[in-house]
């Protein structure tokens, strides 16, 4: 059992046959996927496949030209405010203190400023961001920052964390450290996330099952089961377990 599953398995997100074209160009073919409830999932594809296109319709950002995104059992095409979404760059406003970067999706959402704050600090300690809520944002590193990011997309939906390449700016010794960091926090955590990835060890070390998008026009070219057996520890990367999987991806792709 994934380390993120400790319910059981409920369906939490559903997309079928989702098809966009932009003009001429054929962008996603026929695009169909499921997530369950505390489980993490990852789309890994070629840069340019269309990943992107697929979290701007599952958010609701972008009209779909056929199919339906379901969440909990309801249609929900084209809904915004329904899911999170958190792009590769961490966006942090650098005129505000990282407590209120942290608090904005929930004073965007009506709140008062001074509740949205309370709010958002009592997720500080988990996000390892104690200490730090007066900084400002040129004052973290980077891996602080999206630590940041990650929590105020926590902020806004905390049931279901669409993460688009967060950790693709990172130097790999800190991409390498944010992926231990956030097997820890998501044991913390009662939330479901998609993510989008094209390296493909990062997909294995985080995921519970990984779907592989052809090139564009993106379809579904395979789904893989990820059940490792220790995936905390350091030489994971290097354990058979990790590399079988590792080449049934690259066949696949």
């Amino acid at each position: 059992m994934s380390i993120y599953q400790n319910k059981k398995l409920k369906q939490k997100l559903k997309v079928e046959n989702i098809k966009k074209r932009f003009e001429t160009v054929q962008i996603i073919e026929d695009i169909s996927f499921c997530v369950n409830q505390n489980e993490f999932v990852s789309l890994l594809g070629p840069s340019g496949s269309g990943k992107s296109t697929i979290f701007n319709i599952v958010s609701g950002l972008l009209e779909a030209d056929s199919g339906e995104v379901i969440i909990d059992g309801e249609k929900c095409t084209g809904k915004t405010g329904r899911v999170s979404y958190m792009y590769q760059k961490d966006l942090l406003l650098p005129w505000k203190k990282i407590i209120d970067n942290t608090a904005m999706p929930l004073v965007l959402k009506g709140e008062k400023l001074s509740f949205a704050r309370k709010e958002a600090a009592k997720y500080f300690k988990t996000f390892g961001l104690e200490g730090f809520e007066e900084k400002y944002p040129h004052q973290l590193s980077g891996g602080m920052r999206q630590r940041a990011a990650l929590l105020r997309t926590y902020m806004f939906s905390k049931d279901i964390m669409l993460l688009d390449e967060p950790f693709g700016a990172l130097d790999a010794i800190t991409r390498g450290k944010m992926h231990f960091w956030l097997l820890n926090v998501m044991e913390n955590l009662n939330s479901t996330v998609v993510f989008i990835t094209h390296d493909i060890e990062e997909a294995i070390f985080l995921s519970d099952r990984i779907y592989i998008l052809s090139d564009k026009p993106a379809k579904i070219k395979e789904e893989i089961k990820v059940d490792l057996p220790n995936r905390k520890s350091k030489d994971i990367v290097t354990s058979e377990a990790f590399n079988i999987i590792k080449r049934k991806i690259l066949n696949a792709l």
